[in-house]
């Protein structure tokens, strides 16, 4: 199922490129030139992504030691729509096999981020990511839609891509081992009433901005995940929060709950095999990287983004200051669209939730806008892969 093609796949093992083999890849992927650019003096000049690392990470791409094979967690973050540009750089990696070869990789995500990755475990992996993109692009609300409307449509998405027979197969993945972030709310937050949760997350904001452990008092991090034992970051000191195995029971409603935005979608109530209560976005706790997802093995992290800022927690979000500790980001690779590809997509910006209230008259266009950013977003990947094959990845490299 999971054949690689050797011509892509080649230069990732630390061999060198043969002439036969530059001009295959030049003929798939376009000339070095034409897929970066130069300027008069020769510098690179990478047009589409740009590539940030934390210290080590950053030390080791310096040193030509990176490896794909060296990937122990690919990340994704909450965001909404925006994870459509992330579609390209994930189905290249899915498509050819390029990570977990050697071992079992953590696909670790928080809303948008667990959608996609549950997509990898399904037997027919591209069928069912692409299933995902096609119910979540063509998904229409309304103005007088409930919570509980918008939460029984999140759940027609997810039975779209991902089938119950198929789950027992999920959870026995070889290559890739999913760990979803949910957040179990406590109080006001736990309330089907807007004006309630908007009072809740009102004081959660402000007590986040004194001191950012007070938000655990309003939302526990609680992680879903499949593997013979618990990720690392789990087991870690210091980590706030409860962990769970996934099972054929509790996988849909775990995903499902990862994605359900407060005050926009009702909460998924009482998910079995963990605590009872109402859960609700992980993004409310883990919006972007908040906790060290690097492995004992010294494994690095990849994160595709959509956006240069990392954002700890969705309350952190008008906090232009915060950011995660320096800690949580030494061992992360992180790639995402340059401002000139951002120019480049439709209205000169990636796709958010927005679009959804701004084109709740005209869904036909919000359609056609977010198919033609995935057309636009396909070859993100490939120029990654492009700079490692190339050797020039260490060239193109800035701390983060």
């Amino acid at each position: 199922m999971y054949r690689t093609s050797q011509a892509v796949s080649r230069p990732f093992l630390g061999w060198k490129m043969g002439a036969a083999s530059r001009d295959l890849w030049r003929d798939l992927f376009g000339s070095r030139n034409q897929r970066t650019g130069r300027s008069a003096n020769g510098n690179m000049e990478v047009k589409n992504i740009r590539v940030r690392a934390g210290q080590r990470a950053y030390d080791l791409i310096r040193a030509g030691g990176f490896s794909l094979d060296g990937i122990s967690t690919y990340f994704g973050p909450a965001g909404g729509p925006r994870w459509l540009v992330a579609s390209g750089f994930d189905l290249i990696l899915l498509r050819e096999g390029l990570i977990g070869r050697v071992h079992p990789v953590w696909l670790t995500g928080a809303s948008a981020g667990a959608w996609r990755f549950a997509a990898w475990l399904q037997p027919e992996a591209v069928k069912s990511y692409r299933a995902l993109m096609e119910a979540y692009i063509t998904a229409t609300y309304g103005r007088r839609d409930t919570p509980e409307k918008i939460l029984q449509s999140l759940t027609a998405i997810i039975n779209a891509y991902i089938e119950d027979d198929a789950l027992s197969f999920a959870l026995a993945h070889k290559r890739y081992r999913l760990v979803i972030l949910t957040s179990l709310v406590r109080h006001l937050a736990a309330s089907e009433r807007p004006w309630v949760q908007r009072v809740s997350f009102l004081l959660g904001f402000l007590a986040n901005a004194v001191k950012p452990s007070l938000i655990h008092r309003f939302s526990e991090r609680i992680v879903f995940y499949y593997g013979p034992h618990p990720p690392d970051f789990c087991l870690r000191k210091g980590f706030r929060g409860r962990f769970f195995a996934l099972n054929e029971v509790n996988f849909k409603s775990a995903v499902i709950a990862s994605g359900a935005i407060p005050i926009a979608v009702a909460g998924v109530r009482d998910i079995f095999g963990a605590p009872n209560g109402v859960y609700r976005d992980g993004g409310l706790v883990d919006y972007h990287i908040n906790q060290d997802y690097s492995t004992r093995d010294r494994g690095l992290t990849l994160f595709f983004h959509h956006q240069e800022r990392i954002i700890p927690g969705w309350m952190d979000k008008k906090l232009k200051r915060r950011r995660p500790p320096d800690a949580f980001l030494d061992s992360v690779v992180m790639v995402y669209p340059s401002q000139e590809f951002i120019a480049g997509l439709p209205g000169g910006r990636i796709p958010d939730r927005g679009d959804f209230a701004t084109f709740i008259d005209d869904p036909a266009t919000r359609i056609a806008n977010w198919r033609r950013a995935v057309e636009l977003a396909e070859p993100l990947g490939e120029e990654f892969l492009e700079l490692i094959a190339s050797g020039r990845l260490k060239d193109v490299v800035e701390k983060l």
